[in-house]
């Protein structure tokens, strides 16, 4: 990182003229007196501003035209001399000992906040790698289990994309044989729903319970769910005996309760706040209740099979949203990419306008399996009731039951890597897999 990174004209030549760095512990006297750590910026800010992160681990900026005077706070001889010489690593990273009496957990991460830590002095934020790490930021977790460590790489959940659900099921797939009592998969919240459905597909009847566990929070904020999601996916895994692919999150705004969605049922419903997931159409399958842990669902909603790893993926799957004034232009464009499959997100119980229909007819005819979800939260595709729904059941669109319309479109990559008979992707996105619609 550079030691300006992000400041440029006036704050930039403010620093230099003050000869204070990145990473530097200030005084500031503005309307009051500030103390904390300067931090990098993003590229594209003002020329304006400085930003400090306070004690309580919250960033302000601060204008530069305001800040009547600034100090660097001088850093003790003895402190200096143990950085110099690399020694304070040495003492807040300690080895930990594993525990012989405590189950084992492996954790795979990805990106994201939650399983990274804050450089203070640079603000950077980068991936815990090691136990050593992960202990010396939620030292909780030594408590409950022995953990291992393995990033598999490091990136926003933006950009996660389907290459990357392979390296994780491949990577999965490996411990199949292993002592984990469980894995912890460290995940960015905006996609993890769709990394979930996916491994629930692909490793379908895994005999080792796997949680996806994000943060809506980053872990430098006192307000951060990071941790507490963790030890309550962790307490989770080591304590509740059964299989499958779970996401664990903060059930609402409260400390109290973690909430383990199945990963083909749940959507991230918020954009910030750290109940942001929920189960749709029913509630959580469990429940960590101040660590204890509560069967939430039916049983007759967990689908249980033997484990039949089919780690295969086609991307040539589109999802149509449809609305009013959708061009079919667009779906003809799909076609003529030679896209295996298109989930369409219809209106109400599962409709497209009727401009649509020439172009479904076309998909129909080269073979291109189609199927319907709808745009509402709750309920159930029903395509008889209608008679426009009548006739897009002429045209070739299967109706997908309560699917979640994104965990439809990746079950549908999946059943197309395996198979590019439609028959058979048709019988495959219709049989229930892994919970992904209600009986």
């Amino acid at each position: 990182m550079s030691e300006y990174t992000g400041y440029k004209g006036r704050s930039l030549e403010f620093l230099k003229t003050n000869k204070i760095l990145i990473g530097d512990s200030v005084k500031i006297l503005a309307d009051i007196i500030y103390s904390g750590i300067i931090m990098p910026r993003y590229e594209h800010s003002d020329n304006k501003h400085i930003v400090l992160k306070l004690k309580n681990g919250y960033n302000i900026g601060l204008e530069i035209s305001k800040i009547e005077k600034i100090e660097k706070n001088e850093i003790p001889k003895k402190i200096v001399e143990k950085i110099e010489k690399n020694e304070i690593p040495k003492k807040i990273v300690e080895k930990i000992e594993k525990n012989e009496k405590l189950p084992n957990i492996l954790l795979l991460s990805t990106g994201g906040t939650i399983a990274s830590k804050i450089d203070y002095r640079t603000g950077a934020v980068t991936p815990i790698l090691t136990a050593e790490e992960l202990n010396s930021s939620v030292p909780e977790l030594a408590k409950i289990a022995n953990i291992d460590t393995k990033a598999l790489f490091a990136e926003y959940s933006e950009n996660i994309m389907p290459n990357h659900w392979l390296k994780i099921a491949e990577t999965v797939n490996e411990h199949l044989n292993s002592d984990y009592a469980g894995i912890i998969i460290a995940h960015g919240t905006d996609t993890i729903h769709y990394t979930s459905s996916y491994l629930s597909f692909s490793l379908e009847g895994f005999p080792i319970p796997i949680a996806l566990v994000g943060s809506q929070r980053s872990s430098d904020r006192a307000s951060s769910d990071a941790a507490l999601n963790l030890i309550g996916a962790i307490k989770f895994l080591t304590e509740c005996k059964t299989n499958g692919i779970y996401i664990a999150m903060h059930k609402d705004e409260n400390d109290e309760t973690i909430a383990c969605h199945i990963g083909t049922r749940v959507r991230k419903n918020h954009t910030s706040k750290r109940g942001a997931f929920q189960t749709v159409g029913n509630d959580p399958a469990f429940l960590i209740v101040n660590n204890e842990i509560h069967k939430n669902m039916k049983d007759d909603f967990f689908t249980m099979n033997e484990y039949n790893p089919k780690i295969k993926i086609n991307e040539k799957v589109a999802l149509v949203k449809y609305y009013p004034g959708y061009d079919p232009i667009m779906l003809k464009n799909i076609i003529n990419e030679e896209y295996k499959a298109i989930i369409f997100e219809g209106t109400g119980l599962g409709h497209i306008g009727k401009n649509m229909y020439p172009m479904v007819k076309m998909a129909n005819e080269k073979g291109i399996f189609m199927g319907m979800t709808s745009q509402c939260i709750d309920g159930r595709v029903r395509m008889t009731v209608y008679e426009s729904g009548r006739d897009l059941l002429n045209l070739g669109i299967i109706p997908l039951e309560n699917m979640i319309p994104e965990i439809a479109l990746i079950k549908a990559m999946w059943a197309s890597g395996n198979t590019e008979n439609r028959e058979e992707i048709k019988e495959i996105m219709l049989k229930r897999i892994a919970s992904e619609f209600s009986t």
